[in-house]
């Protein structure tokens, strides 16, 4: 995939992350790709809003897309590099790539998943720094909550 269509990938998990923020809750968005660029499944971050600690975006999207055969060759777009738990969903299942929005503000496990040969792309977009940086200088007690500090 190149740069333009990456973006786009990440423009659907920016919908999600902003509804996340509008509802309350943690903007971070996420959405699963089939091999053949086909959205499979979208969602947010809603740890807040259904009082499940374990709804993070990249979950919601992975259940939204229901059940697959494979995994193979999918590709998980996030908002914010992926967290430890996260990182377990996309290896557990074997999903082949991830292009992150943002590193800058938590780097999570990618490292852990690129040794493992899951292809990673960050973005670096500014977009995604940006609102999430606001969302920590808001609300600091509810990021350090869920990143478990």
């Amino acid at each position: 995939m190149d740069l333009i269509r990456e973006r786009e990938l990440l423009d659907v998990a920016m919908e999600e992350a902003r509804t996340g923020l509008e509802e309350g809750g943690i903007p971070i968005g996420a959405a699963l790709y089939g091999a053949d660029g086909i959205l499979l499944g979208r969602g947010h971050n809603r740890r807040v809003q259904d009082g499940d600690p374990s709804m993070h975006a990249e979950t919601a999207a992975f259940r939204a897309a229901g059940r697959q055969r494979t995994y193979r060759g999918t590709t998980m777009v996030t908002t914010l590099s992926p967290c430890w738990y996260c990182c377990g969903l996309i290896r557990q299942f074997g999903i082949s790539r991830v292009v992150i929005g943002e590193a800058k503000t938590f780097s999570g496990g990618q490292d852990w998943l690129a040794d493992h040969g899951v292809e990673i792309v960050v973005v670096d977009d500014p977009v995604c720094v940006a609102m999430m940086r606001d969302f920590i200088e808001a609300r600091p007690e509810l990021w350090h909550e869920d990143i478990g500090e």
